[in-house]
Formats: C-alpha cells, sequence, structure tokens
C-alpha cells in the first residue's frame, strides 16, 4: 500500500537524521531560520524515493528554492514536504525533531507521515480512515482546557507578530494545566492528535509545517482551522489552531 511505502520512506530518512554529524548550517530570510545540509539531504531523498512509489506526484519542499506553491498543484497528486521540521532543535540536539510529508490530491489532504526519529514514534493518516501511532489508532482527548495541558508556536520568523502571541499565550495559561512549546508545529499538532495535549496555536506556519499533522490531527477527532475558526487552505502560510475533541468553542482569548 502507499502509506506504507511513505512510512518506510520516512524511516530511512530519519536515521540520515539521527546519524548526522556536525551539519553545515545556512540561514534564511527572518529570525533564526535555518536550514542545514542535512535538511537538503533528507528532502532530495524524500523526492527521489517517494517520486519512484508515485511518479506522477509534483513535489512541494521547505529547502532548495522548491517552496512556492503553483496551480498546477492543485489538481492530481502532490507531495509537501518538511524534511527537518525543528531544524533549530536538530542544530542544538534539543527534542524532537521531525519528518513531515503529506500527499494532497487535487489540493485537499488525503495521506500523511509524520515521523519522529529520536522515539521511533510513526504518526499516520489516509483521508476518511483514522489516525495511527505505530500502528495503534489514536484519539484526542475529551478533556475539557482547564484539565489539559496546551502548546503553542512562537513563529519566531516574523517579529511582528510576537507580542499578539505572548499575549493571547498570557491569556491561555491561567485556563489550562499549563503551556508547553516543543519547537516544531506538526510534532505539537501530532500531541493534541495523540492526546497528550488538548490545544496548539500558531499565528504563522507554512503548508509544509502543517500539512501532514493536519490530517493526522482531524482523523484523531480534532478541529483545524486558522484561529478565526476558517478552514485551512492547503495552499500557503496560515494561522493555526488544534483543538482536541472537549474544546467545543474557540477560547476567548482568540478573538480580536
Amino acid at each position: 500500500m502507499l502509506i506504507d511505502d511513505i512510512i518506510r520512506i520516512a524511516k530511512e530518512a530519519g536515521n540520515i537524521m539521527v546519524t548526522a554529524v556536525r551539519p553545515k548550517i545556512m540561514e534564511k530570510s527572518g529570525h533564526a531560520n535555518f536550514c542545514t545540509e542535512t535538511d537538503e539531504k533528507i528532502q532530495a531523498f524524500l523526492f527521489g524515493e517517494l517520486g519512484k512509489v508515485l511518479p506522477e506526484a509534483a513535489f512541494l519542499g521547505e529547502e532548495d528554492g522548491q517552496d512556492v506553491f503553483s496551480e498546477k498543484m492543485e489538481s492530481g497528486y502532490c507531495f509537501v514536504i518538511d524534511p527537518i521540521d525543528g531544524t533549530s532543535n536538530f542544530i542544538y540536539g534539543y527534542r524532537p525533531s521531525v519528518i513531515s510529508i503529506a500527499l494532497l490530491k487535487d489540493g485537499n489532504p488525503y495521506m500523511a507521515v509524520v515521523y519522529n526519529p529520536y522515539d521511533d514514534i510513526v504518526l499516520s493518516a489516509k483521508a476518511g480512515e483514522g489516525a495511527y501511532a505505530n500502528g495503534e489508532r489514536i484519539m484526542s482527548s475529551e478533556a475539557p482546557l482547564s484539565d489539559s495541558l496546551a502548546v503553542f508556536g512562537t513563529a519566531p520568523y516574523y517579529a511582528g507578530l510576537q507580542e499578539r502571541t505572548f499575549e493571547i499565550a498570557k491569556k491561555l495559561l491561567p485556563q489550562c494545566v499549563d503551556l508547553r512549546r516543543s519547537g516544531t508545529a506538526a510534532w505539537d499538532m501530532c500531541c493534541v492528535a495523540m492526546g497528550h495535549c488538548s490545544l496548539y496555536f500558531e499565528l504563522r506556519i507554512q503548508l509544509w509545517d502543517y500539512a501532514a499533522a493536519a490530517l493526522i490531527a482531524q482523523e484523531a477527532g480534532c478541529i483545524v482551522t486558522d484561529i478565526e475558526g476558517r478552514p485551512l487552505s492547503y495552499k500557503g502560510p496560515t494561522s493555526a489552531l488544534c483543538r482536541a475533541q472537549g474544546i467545543k468553542e474557540i477560547p476567548e482569548c482568540f478573538h480580536g
């Protein structure tokens, strides 16, 4: 099955990540926005291997100038790749970092794999067929926000969003058990899917950050929207709000 091939390839890519030694670091635009030679190596590997199992698919990836969503990607198959989501974590040895692979079909999420090679956890989903962690069905938590952890991303490459991000976080903290931040949007969203926490938000993330994890979360019963409650576009950057089953309404701190 195609999903099994994607999982296999993600695991092989994960081995490249965990065996990398002192990769060369390059900076991109934006505060602390890094790329390493390992990001580029994994992306090239994924493009090559996934192209063998689905030759007709287009590819969108974060690195090497292949990060622009085009009109032709709205029809047929398109792989959306983040070779290392959590590159800063990877550089500094702060876990986790994950490999994110989404497959869009006619512009909509169709299959998804997020692999955390440090803990050997594979999250996977196919539209309409549920979400899985290492082959076991997962569902998000039914606990209320007051009995849950919440996670958030700081949109670190967009300085203009910092004040609002931390204002929301400040208001959210008394409503939940505590706040967490992992440094990888895909993993944060998957943690909501697995029931470890009940809410994730970030004011700006890219398509490769959310395409796979959003499908996994939705298949685990989560509600995934932008912070205004609108559906995600799967065409480019967006804000993101992922709520577990137990959080029926968007908390007040996101309004205004």
